[in-house]
């Protein structure tokens, strides 16, 4: 894979692709660690439709774009857009940051490294011998099984409402990881709470809780005493399932948490430049904040 160069030459853009992606807290935490070295470059959110990812990713070169981010819907679909990936990305299947480097496209997967810093470091969560359950079978999902299995977790569940793509998965996942303990379940069929209470690490990577009116992902039935339950939906920052976790006396850990390191990871690609952690941290705190406060839930 080649290096992206060590530090941009000219100003530039940087950004984030998805949709929905107006609610990102992205921009906020990039905005801070660009003043923070004093890079001469902003972020934007840019919400876009499935047919426009391919013309979107032709004109970053021309525009000027040093990279962007890249959220759901589209972490799969930009990989057979890109000049070059990195191994660990094409191992995944999915693609979170693009470097423009000499009109070239890189792509990188910062989720996975980002997921493991959140579980190990935030969450105090030990991966090697856990039994994993991942909730969803997208980009997200595909980053953070990776991670568990390549830091030796016993056992890994991938649960979809889908079961063709959570078992499309799991296939996938064998293909890197022969040896590993890896099945594939539909999720809310009749053995789906004892499937949860089993699994010492469950890990949200569905949208379910962002919104006040999305059921839970998993049943609240199911959750206990012992068990690490991460979210990787981030606003609200307590969602629903993870408020859940904590009532059942488990331990848990926010979106927020791999929000910040994936975004640290990326911004050093991009950059060249060693993160300004604390400071991205900071902002992120603060944003989430703000946004939760200018959301109004209406109760039945």
């Amino acid at each position: 894979m080649t290096n992206p160069q060590s530090f941009p030459p000219e100003p530039g853009l940087l950004g984030i692709i998805g949709n929905p992606v107006r609610s990102s807290l992205s921009p906020a935490m990039q905005h801070a660690a660009l003043r923070q070295v004093k890079l001469d470059a902003c972020y934007r959110a840019f919400e876009i439709a499935p047919d426009q990812v391919r013309t979107v990713l032709r004109a970053l070169a021309p525009l000027g774009f040093w990279g962007i981010n890249v959220t759901a819907p589209y972490k799969e679909k930009v990989v057979p857009f890109l000049d070059e990936v990195d191994p660990e990305a094409r191992a995944i299947g999915a693609v979170n940051t693009v470097v423009v480097r000499k009109g070239r496209l890189l792509g990188y997967n910062t989720d996975a490294e980002g997921f493991r810093m959140a579980a190990e470091t935030g969450g105090r969560v030990e991966l090697p011998g856990a039994r994993v359950l991942i909730v969803g079978a997208g980009g997200a999902a595909r980053a953070v099984a990776f991670a568990c299995l390549a830091r030796g977790c016993r056992s890994l569940l991938v649960a979809n409402r889908s079961g063709a793509r959570a078992r499309s998965l799991s296939r996938a996942l064998r293909v890197e990881f022969p040896a590993a303990e890896i099945a594939a379940v539909s999720s809310g069929g009749p053995d789906w709470p004892r499937r949860v209470e089993s699994c010492s690490v469950v890990v949200n990577t569905t949208p379910l809780g962002g919104r006040p009116t999305d059921p839970l992902p998993v049943p609240p039935e199911a959750l206990r005493r012992g068990q690490t339950v991460m979210d990787i939906v981030y606003r609200p920052r307590r969602t629903p399932l993870l408020i859940a976790a904590e009532a059942a006396g488990a331990r848990t850990v926010d979106g927020l948490q791999m929000l910040l390191h994936q975004g640290a990871l990326a911004f050093t690609i991009w950059t060249g430049r060693e993160a300004p952690s604390a400071v991205m941290r900071r902002a992120l705190t603060v944003a989430a904040a703000r946004a939760e406060r200018l959301v109004t839930v209406l109760h039945p």
